[in-house]
């Protein structure tokens, strides 16, 4: 690479990491190119892109990103994943494939803004979409409510039953 290469390289990838909400930090070593087309297409699927990249370049693209926090994850052979969508999407995805292959290994990730190990980053894939936390949220917010009105139509609804009662008793007194 010359050097107007690796700039637009750094460029790019500095775009890439200020977009990102969530980067996942492999070990892709012994994955053989087919495997490595597989894993991109899947993640590619998901809006998740997946790059190989030199460590230096990577630590200078991190600079004034949220990924700066992990830039000691890049030693060694380093592939980034690199999501803008939904957060855990990333880790999730990744995480699914390193099952199915044991050659990529699930190094360390930034998720948010936040720096986490794998057995972190484990817990973090473990949570629902967005739109289903949301969806819960939401019923937690509505459910007292819920109640509430449940419990004053039930008094209404007595008192209704008593004022029948008395008029029907009255009407039988007369």
């Amino acid at each position: 690479m010359n050097r107007t290469e690796k700039e637009q390289a750094v460029t790019g990838l500095n775009s890439a990491f200020t977009d990102a909400r969530a980067v996942v930090f492999t070990e892709y070593k012994g994955l053989t190119v087919a495997e490595m087309t597989d894993l991109r297409v899947i993640l590619r699927k998901s809006g998740i892109d997946y790059k190989v990249v030199k460590n230096t370049l990577a630590k200078r693209s991190s600079i004034g990103t949220s990924i700066e926090i992990g830039k000691d994850a890049f030693t060694g052979m380093v592939g980034v994943a690199i999501g803008k969508n939904d957060p855990v999407d990333v880790p999730k995805k990744i995480l699914e494939y390193s099952k199915k292959n044991e050659k990529l290994k699930v190094l360390s990730g930034v998720v948010e803004g936040a720096f986490y190990s794998e057995k972190e980053l484990v817990k973090i894939a473990g949570l629902p979409p967005k739109e289903v936390l949301l969806s819960q949220m939401a019923g937690l917010f509505t459910a007292p409510i819920g109640r509430l009105a449940f419990g004053l139509s039930a008094t209404v609804a007595r008192f209704a039953h008593a004022m029948n009662g008395l008029l029907e008793k009255k009407k039988a007194q007369q």
